[in-house]
């Protein structure tokens, strides 16, 4: 199997061409895949599908071999493969994605794809405003956000309580709480000013990821809600930063996207 390494912020997957290629159990080529000793090393396995209904298809599994709905940062990452190898032909185009139809534009660089714009629709929030809730022992308060997968976004008083936070240690029991019994994403959260926030995610299926475009959508539009930054603000994760903006109630997510290495795989 011939595949390409790319990661958007960090946020890691091991691509394949499904123009080309033909994958048999993804779930069980994503667990080997993903694993960074005895694979080649990712968050997950994401292939590039023709679509019967877009310009292109994503079908996005988890390191645990789970089916994923959404990937923000994948999609930024198939939108510029789809482009560079043209697989569709315009700046503007369509994404079949498990979350639906996502809209894509193209900043385009020497005829290459250098910053790609996902209008990742509406976002719904999935609880109290905020809820309280018991996390190991410990009374916590998050905003449920739906982007097309679930969120739980939290948050802490000062950067420093953000990088000192062990998620190894904790994470599991944000996201397998019984609150969500499918599982959630699980995002922490420091607001520097109305521009800036600050941002660690535990995925479901993957853990401490570098980043989550689908988890800083969800940290931008609760602390949009809530009143504590502009409508317009830079989200700065641990492999380096989104710009999300909310024009007319729908969620734009803007970034780069990189290719690392390619390689091949035998199953």
């Amino acid at each position: 199997m011939k595949f390409v390494k790319m990661q958007g912020a960090g946020n890691d997957y091991v691509y394949v061409d499904c123009f080309k290629e033909k994958v048999n159990n993804p779930g069980e080529v994503a667990i080997k895949v993903s694993d960074r000793h005895f694979g080649v090393g990712s968050d997950g396995l994401i292939l590039i599908c023709p679509s019967d209904i877009a310009d292109v298809k994503m079908d996005m599994y988890n390191a645990d071999g789970s089916r994923g709905l959404m990937c923000g940062n994948g999609s930024r990452c198939v939108a510029k493969y789809a482009y560079d190898h043209g697989y569709v032909k315009s700046e503007e185009f369509t994404m079949e994605t498990g979350a639906g139809i996502k809209h894509i534009k193209i900043e385009p660089r020497n005829g290459k794809a250098e910053y790609i714009n996902v209008n990742m629709g509406r976002a719904k929030i999935t609880s109290q405003f905020p809820e309280k809730i018991l996390i190991n022992g410990e009374e916590k308060e998050f905003i449920g956000v739906d982007v097309g997968n679930p969120h739980a976004v939290y948050y802490v008083d000062t950067l420093e309580e953000l990088q000192n936070m062990d998620l190894n240690k904790v994470g599991e029991y944000y996201e397998k709480h019984e609150r969500f019994p499918q599982k959630v994403n699980s995002e922490f959260i420091y607001v520097e000013d109305r521009k800036n926030i600050h941002m660690r995610v535990w995925e479901r299926g993957s853990g401490e990821t570098l980043a989550c475009g689908t988890g800083a959508c969800a940290s931008a539009f609760a602390t949009m809600k809530k009143g504590d930054c502009d409508t317009s603000v830079r989200v700065h994760l641990l492999g380096g930063e989104l710009d999300i903006s909310l024009v007319d109630d729908e969620i734009y997510m803007r970034g780069r996207a990189e290719y690392v290495f390619t390689g091949e795989i035998n199953f």
